[in-house]
């Protein structure tokens, strides 16, 4: 049986993150791979000129489309733009048995603003639907209103978010302080793993969050655990990085096509 998953996400026209960059993810891990789109940007791997969001009426008829007719086995999100795209995504995936891994993007690896205040704050309404939410360091800063600037933070940080409601959540290490090792955190069924891995100099890192949380709901929809699962998938992310080539003349693209390692 074919495995599906579907990415509700915005458009990178260069092809290195959004649904572009998930989409690969999943093809390379053997799954399906189903799009609705949530905005549309202007950019390539030197900067983002246009940021905008469908509307969302639009985006729920697109979402519709998909799960009313495929047997969609997992769903993650990626920028969603608006407050208005965030309440669609809580109220479809509110009543539905699916996994739905939550990356909440709010700021592109450029700067560039992907959801404004009002949405930052509502992506917490999202959290009690939600299976697992993968924020770096400062996106579960602003979550949770506190400081996330070491492991035992980025701990704290995972305990404050799994009392809104979300059931595990994955704390990525990519922004903590820079020594040898990046240690993302995951906290799931009240137990923490820690995920250490070598730090990798490379400009070709554009994409590898929208990346890392694709891997993790391909393997969902294979039906892994998730420790598991994220283990698998931070084992890919870094082979995928240092194996990048040479692409466009700024922040690069990871390497989409990196064999994956059962």
């Amino acid at each position: 049986m074919t495995s599906i998953a579907l990415t509700i996400a915005g458009s990178d026209p260069s092809g290195g993150a959004g649904l572009q960059a998930d989409l690969k993810t999943f093809h390379q891990h053997g799954v399906y791979g189903a799009a609705a789109v949530s905005l549309i940007t202007v950019q390539n791997t030197r900067s983002v000129s246009k940021v905008v969001p469908l509307e969302p009426e639009l985006l729920r008829s697109q979402i519709r489309a998909v799960i009313e007719d495929l047997d969609v086995d997992a769903v993650k999100t990626g920028a969603l733009g608006s407050e208005a795209n965030i309440e669609v995504v809580s109220e479809e995936f509110r009543d539905r048995r699916v996994p739905l891994v939550v990356d909440p993007v709010m700021v592109s690896t450029h700067g560039a603003l992907l959801l404004d205040e009002s949405g930052q704050r509502r992506v917490r309404a999202l959290l009690p639907s939600t299976f697992l939410v993968t924020p770096n360091a400062p996106e579960a800063a602003l979550l949770t209103g506190r400081s996330v600037a070491s492991v035992a933070d980025a701990e704290d940080a995972a305990r404050a978010l799994v009392q809104c409601g979300v059931e595990s959540v994955l704390v990525k290490g990519g922004h903590l302080p820079h020594d040898e090792q990046a240690c993302d955190v995951l906290l799931t069924q009240g137990v923490i793993h820690r995920f250490p891995a070598k730090r990798i100099p490379s400009r070709h890192t554009h994409g590898t969050g929208c990346s890392l949380s694709a891997a993790i709901t391909a393997w969902l929809a294979h039906g892994e655990s998730l420790p598991t699962a994220v283990w698998r998938s931070k084992r890919w992310i870094s082979s995928a990085i240092e194996s990048a080539k040479p692409i466009g003349t700024g922040a690069g693209p990871i390497n989409h096509a990196e064999p994956v390692v059962p």
